[in-house]
């Protein structure tokens, strides 16, 4: 390894009463991966805006290859070989490949754009990506693929520091791959990756060294190699996280929900089938795209169904094909949705109306909404969930995105249904907060609750679950005691559909 590159040195920045950052310092090296981690809200992402250009800090100084650093703007921060590749992807989905590469800096003779299809073609054949073609709409490529287009444009604009905000959280197994080793290649040509994830068994797969947030302040620096995980998750969190998982147990009750011949108007899912018991944790494993979060959307009354019928608490079995979201919240079911920029949170509005939008009628007395009423049992989940916010007025679209997750659960919690669908409930949350949600589910199945949980991480399936089913191509595999699973035999039905 080289000296440092990049140097940042006793960065500070407040926002009114908050010190979001508090003296930090990082110090980044050609040719290595470097894993920034941290709980939310323990000022990664600031740093980061502040090393692209987005803010500036109050305190500190940064260098770049020995040289002065300090960016006006985003694009100083790219012209000087600074390149963010955002959790949420930046493309223009309907341009194709090459027009997404070369967008802003384009080159042009005569008033018409000069194709540079050659040089998109050197750069995706030094990722790795031959067999991805210049003139493809981006629309068509997977997510993991799309992933890469953003790594192409950094790489044609000369950039020398790559910084990744949690690129496999979104991504299947194949293309978490390709990813490393796209990742791979760019450390062989030198350039310096600052690697943000809450997946420490990637940090550890893929990261040379290792630099630890916590409340705004560096804890600790290292090499990746020799660091027990139990370490940095200390450094992490400020405390021992003895059992990730929780123990104890909870006793599965009557059956609360049947489903049966529940089929998407598009085939997916395809007659799936299960019943789900009070206290019981139930975990759909799958591949994307395989039908997990399109059965739990269809039973909502998200997506329409061609056929199927669920009966709730013994009673006579209704029609999904007439389920709604109101009356799915009616009948006692409520969803965590996968996409909660979209759908999970009304970005615009505060963190209290977010938790009882679903919920109104609780707080209407003679046609007039009681605010403080709101108000105060905002207040109680912020403190239950140890939101990080300024107040319950916070807009949502304020928060980072592990407590804008927060927000969506303890909106489940205030509406209080006894069953419900989570859809990837810990993405994008740090390990201390994971082992939180996980407690959290494990105390809604001691309640009685019945719960079906969506998940793309099998060891978090494995480790809170009671029961598992697997999808292939919309079809559910038998639920089976989580015991009687490996991550082989899960694999082997998500992928070909057969089960040993």
């Amino acid at each position: 390894m080289s000296s440092s590159v990049l140097s940042l040195e006793g960065i500070r920045k407040s926002f009114g009463p908050v010190h979001a950052l508090q003296g930090v310092d990082l110090h980044v090296r050609a040719g290595e991966v470097h894993a920034l981690v941290g709980e939310n809200g323990a000022g990664k992402s600031t740093l980061m805006k502040i090393l692209s250009g987005v803010y500036r800090p109050d305190a500190g100084k940064m260098t770049l290859y020995g040289a002065p650093y300090a960016p006006a703007n985003p694009l100083d921060g790219r012209a000087a070989g600074v390149s963010m590749i955002y959790q949420e992807l930046v493309l223009a989905p309907h341009l194709t490949v090459e027009e997404n590469v070369t967008l802003g800096d384009e080159h042009a003779r005569y008033g018409w754009i000069r194709p540079r299809t050659r040089e998109v073609e050197r750069i995706l054949g030094d990722l790795g990506q031959q067999g991805v073609a210049p003139d493809a709409r981006v629309s068509d490529l997977s997510i993991g693929k799309q992933q890469l287009v953003e790594i192409a444009r950094a790489l044609l604009f000369d950039a020398r520091i790559v910084v990744m905000d949690e690129p496999t959280s979104s991504l299947a197994a194949d293309d978490t791959q390709a990813l490393f080793e796209a990742i791979g290649r760019m450390r062989e040509q030198g350039l310096a990756v600052i690697y943000i994830s809450h997946f420490l068994e990637e940090v550890q797969e893929v990261c040379d060294r290792y630099t630890v947030l916590r409340d705004g302040k560096m804890i600790s620096t290292g090499r990746v190699m020799g660091t027990p995980v139990s370490r940095i998750i200390e450094d992490m969190v400020g405390r021992s996280v003895d059992e990730l998982f929780p123990s104890g147990d909870h006793a599965l009750g009557d059956p609360l929900l049947d489903v049966s011949g529940l089929q998407g108007r598009r085939g997916v899912p395809a007659n799936v089938c299960f019943t789900l018991r009070r206290g019981e944790i139930m975990g759909i494993a799958g591949l994307v795209g395989a039908g997990r979060s399109e059965t739990v959307r269809t039973l909502f009354g998200l997506d329409s169904a061609r056929s199927g019928a669920l009966s709730i608490r013994g009673r006579e079995a209704l029609r999904v094909a007439w389920m709604t979201p109101r009356a799915a919240l009616d009948h006692g079911l409520d969803l965590l949705s996968e996409n909660r920029k979209e759908e999970g949170l009304a970005l615009n509005l505060s963190l209290v109306f977010n938790l009882t939008l679903s919920d109104l009628r609780r707080y209407s007395r003679a046609g007039f909404l009681q605010l403080g009423k709101e108000r105060r049992d905002g207040a109680r989940w912020v403190d239950a969930l140890r939101i990080r916010a300024g107040s319950v007025e916070q807009r949502a679209d304020e928060l980072s995105g592990g407590n804008q997750q927060k927000v969506c659960l303890a909106r489940l919690l205030q509406q209080d249904n006894d069953i419900l669908f989570l859809d990837e409930p810990t993405r994008g949350i740090d390990i201390g907060s994971k082992a939180e949600i996980y407690k959290l589910v494990h105390r809604l199945a001691q309640q009685g609750k019945a719960i079906v949980m969506i998940s793309s991480y099998l060891p978090e399936l494995l480790g809170v679950c009671d029961t598992l089913g697997v999808m292939h191509k919309g079809r559910l595999s038998a639920v089976r005691p989580v015991p009687e699973w490996t991550e082989h035999r899960i694999m082997q039905f998500a992928t070909s559909g057969y089960d040993a």
